[in-house]
């Protein structure tokens, strides 16, 4: 609360506290110190008197609370946009039940929406494959159902899991992961059920498992499907009885949590190998959610790009930004590790390029040649040539230094021959290559070429090449 008299902050806060609210008492002048610090869940802004700074300072506070008005002489300045944009409403004095519980579940609905924002924030892209998963997490995410991620390795299989935790009715809970093929078959079971003291060499104390840990929550079994057999039996017998034993005891515990499983292995063909249980296949895929590669989405490219990025910049490391022509190139990389791969390469490129911008010659050469593929495509779509990119040519080597890059149709560069030289041999291919599909047609070759004909012809000159070699017989 912000007041500016002792006794309208009593009332207010006896209020508060008799529907279950804890309140604070700020004093306008410590507003602009406190606001940027603290989280408020709502400011009631009491009486309006003295609440310029305040006010103010509210208003230039990056994602600030929601603002509740106290009182009949509050009138906000119209500048202040969004301080507008976060008022709840208005209460008036004295201060009634009825008033303040519509204004409370319109704060609480406000912070729903908040979370589910931030909460997605991670699932980056606006293509249709990322729009489904999030359709189907908000379907199943209320229920206690089991769900299997399946998904390429980088797909983002935790980050489902860890959003359908969150939007669950156990989201208080803790989420509790374990990645099944990280730890040896032998010691699976301790770790996902636990252990009293002596119950094996080396236990010399009692430990709880992952199944304890995660009790009134989610248990997160990644990678489920590298398993052993022994541990898949164990593992079903507690799915079905929901119950389970710690290593060296008797007594039986409940399993009071929700499963969710993960795997980049293709279960059905495990299932008809036989290494993977088909008992334990059919109960773990109640609802099956499969994330897509990022080949098979790359329009969200550089929206992850920009969020990873945004990542670095938080975590306080350099900033880089991308031109298009990288971005396009980075398109069509089909990306074998998925985001994980080219949150690394963002990474590396951060670090290797601090507050600069990425063109295509800055990215590794097997991304980097997707370039070419791209202007070449280009001109097989449209009949254009590029324009001639000193910068595609261009490579870096081990100590920095710029090199040409000569492809395999490229004219012949070695020594004696200068850099000038090999441009004017390339500028000429191109040349008698537009003539010869035009027919000899100077415009049209002018066209081809993104040049003005008059440009051209001089050109034409200056190489010796006559146009009329290339007309067709009609």
């Amino acid at each position: 609360m912000i007041v500016a008299e002792p006794e309208i902050a009593t009332e207010v806060s006896g209020a508060l506290e008799f529907l279950g609210l804890r309140s604070e008492v700020v004093p306008c002048d410590e507003v602009a110190a406190r606001i940027t610090d603290t989280e408020w869940s709502a400011v009631m802004l009491c009486n309006g008197q003295a609440h310029g700074p305040a006010l103010q300072a509210i208003d230039a506070a990056q994602d600030g609370p929601p603002v509740v008005l106290v009182g009949s002489e509050h009138a906000v300045p119209g500048r202040l946009k969004n301080l507008h944009s976060r008022l709840l409403g208005r209460v008036e004095r004295p201060l009634r039940h009825a008033q303040l519980v519509p204004l409370l579940g319109k704060l609480a609905q406000r912070q729903a929406n908040t979370r589910d924002v931030e909460l997605f924030r991670s699932l980056v892209g606006k293509s249709e494959p990322v729009q489904h998963i999030r359709r189907m997490i908000r379907r199943v995410a209320p229920t206690d159902s089991t769900v299997l991620i399946l998904g390429e390795t980088g797909t983002g299989k935790e980050v489902a899991a860890r959003h359908i935790h969150y939007h669950s009715l156990r989201r208080d809970g803790p989420f509790v992961a374990v990645n099944c093929g990280a730890i040896p078959a032998d010691l699976l079971e301790s770790e996902l059920f636990g252990h009293e003291k002596g119950a094996f060499t080396g236990a010399i104390t009692a430990r709880k498992g992952r199944f304890e840990l995660a009790e009134n929550g989610t248990l997160f079994l990644d990678e489920i499907g590298d398993m052993s057999l022994q541990m898949q039996v164990k593992l079903l017998r507690v799915l079905q009885e929901r119950r389970f034993e710690r290593l060296g005891s008797g007594r039986s515990m409940p399993a009071n949590v929700r499963i969710v499983c993960a795997t980049h292995r293709n279960l059905d063909q495990m299932v008809a190998d036989g290494t993977f249980r088909g008992d334990l296949y059919y109960r773990i895929n109640v609802f099956p959610i499969e994330m897509p590669a990022l080949r098979d989405r790359r329009e969200d490219l550089p929206l992850l790009a920009t969020e990873l990025v945004a990542r670095l910049t938080a975590e306080g490391q350099s900033v880089v930004s991308f031109t298009q022509e990288a971005l396009a190139a980075m398109a069509r990389h089909d990306w074998p590790g998925n985001v994980r791969e080219l949150a690394n390469l963002v990474e590396r490129l951060a670090i290797l390029n601090p507050g600069a911008t990425v063109r295509p010659r800055d990215l590794p050469r097997h991304i980097r040649i997707h370039a070419r593929s791209a202007e070449a495509s280009a001109t097989h779509e449209t009949g254009c040539h590029p324009a001639l990119d000193m910068d595609s040519m261009l490579d870096r080597s081990s100590d920095g230094e710029e090199q040409l890059v000569v492809g395999p149709e490229d004219p012949e560069f070695g020594p004696g021959r200068g850099l000038k030289d090999y441009l004017n041999d390339i500028e000429e291919q191109l040349i008698r290559k537009a003539l010869a599909e035009s027919g000899g047609i100077v415009a049209d070759a002018a066209k081809s070429l993104g040049m003005r004909r008059t440009t051209l012809v001089e050109k034409l000159r200056k190489f010796g090449i006559d146009r009329l070699g290339f007309a067709t017989e009609s």
